[in-house]
Order: C-alpha cells, then sequence, then structure tokens
C-alpha cells in the first residue's frame, strides 16, 4: 500500500502543534464549532450515534458530545489522539487506519459519519473509494456522511507529497455513488448558507439509501 500523505510529511508528530494551534484560535475568539453545529442541524438535534473520521485532536467530536450526540473518533495520528484523549479522556478514541479494511469495528450502526478535517485529499493513495465504501458500510439506512474539504492547495493548509494530487469532486461523488450514498446538499462553507458554485471548498451532504428502496 502506498504511504499515507499526512503520515509521510508529519512523521506523525502533528499532535501537539495542531492543538495548540487551535488553542491559539479560540483564545483568540474564533469561532471553533461550527461543524459540530452543522452536523447536529442535521441530525435534527436528536441525539445520535456521530463518527468522527479523521477526528485529529477531537475538536468536532467533542463539541458533538457536548450537543448529546453518542461520538467515537478515530484517526491514523496517534500524536492527534493524544491530545483528544488528554482533552476529553471519557470519549470512545481509536487509533484506527480507515484505509484498512475491516479496522474499524463498531456494535452499533452509525446516524452521521462527519470528516471536517480534510479527510478526503489526506487519504492514502489508492484507497478513496474503499474508504467512503466502509464509512457508508456503518451507516444506517438514511443515515449521513458529511465532508468538508479543500480541492486545491490554497484551501489544504498542507503540502502534499511530490506527485501527490488533490482528487477531485468528481473523484468524490463517484465513490459515494459506488457506496450506495445520494447527495442531498453542498454548500461552501459549513454554516451551510452558501450554496456551492464553484472553488476550493466544498461541505458535501450524502445520504444512504433506504434498504427498501433497493429491493427488487
Amino acid at each position: 500500500m502506498a504511504v499515507n500523505p499526512w503520515l509521510a510529511v508529519t512523521g506523525g508528530t502533528a499532535g501537539p502543534g495542531y492543538a495548540a494551534r487551535f488553542a491559539a484560535l479560540e483564545a483568540a475568539g474564533e469561532d471553533l464549532d461550527g461543524e459540530a453545529r452543522r452536523v447536529h442541524a442535521l441530525l435534527g438535534g436528536r441525539p445520535s450515534a456521530v463518527l468522527d473520521a479523521g477526528c485529529g485532536t477531537g475538536r468536532v467530536a467533542i463539541h458533538l458530545a457536548h450537543l448529546g450526540h453518542h461520538v467515537v473518533g478515530v484517526d491514523l495520528d496517534a500524536s492527534m489522539l493524544d491530545e483528544a484523549r488528554a482533552a476529553a479522556p471519557a470519549l470512545d478514541w481509536r487509533l484506527v487506519d480507515l484505509a484498512d479494511p475491516g479496522a474499524l469495528r463498531l456494535d452499533h450502526p452509525l446516524d452521521a459519519v462527519v470528516a471536517a478535517g480534510n479527510l478526503w485529499p489526506l487519504l492514502t493513495p489508492g484507497t478513496h473509494a474503499a474508504v467512503v465504501a466502509g464509512l457508508a458500510g456503518h451507516l444506517r439506512p438514511g443515515g449521513l456522511l458529511v465532508a468538508g474539504f479543500g480541492l486545491d492547495d490554497a484551501h489544504v493548509p498542507f503540502t502534499l507529497p511530490d506527485g501527490v494530487a488533490f482528487p477531485g469532486l468528481d473523484d468524490y461523488d463517484a465513490a459515494c455513488t459506488a457506496a450506495g450514498l445520494a447527495l442531498l446538499a453542498r454548500t461552501a462553507d459549513w454554516a451551510g448558507e452558501e450554496p456551492y458554485a464553484g472553488g476550493g471548498y466544498a461541505v458535501s451532504v450524502h445520504t444512504k439509501s433506504d434498504a427498501r428502496e433497493e429491493a427488487p
């Protein structure tokens, strides 16, 4: 398998610096909870089972838990998870490479998967469609996959290794369709107020088809 771009560039040591960056933003009065509020609203404010895929230091997962959701956070960078566990030791944090088939084991279906941290462009090359299919497999019928990510180097604060290109929205939509997911909405921001009309960042909401509709 190819090397994961995030681990290749950071060496799996980015956690402390990442946590410090967001702590500084919070201290400066920045709103850091927009992604969690959007997911909460999409779920109708009901306590739900949510997976934070590529949870990083846990910012989104922690706020979703504060809003009453049952959250599991997964990431492949142990240094990021160390920060998440320090911030919220009672939550369920797991070291998981989503590109590894069967690595994520859950004992309940999910109402939503959120991927707020540029998960899609930073997946291991060649694994994108399989990761989306794996996430979709954990969703209940009608469950949501909510993903926001940059589409170019101006919107992903990360330098991809040489030879690794940013995957596009067409690739993402094709992977979602193959996984039985249908697009519900696409916006240019997490507030959900600006429809996506092109540009370097998109937030996509897909839903899993109801199994009853797929029966012949």
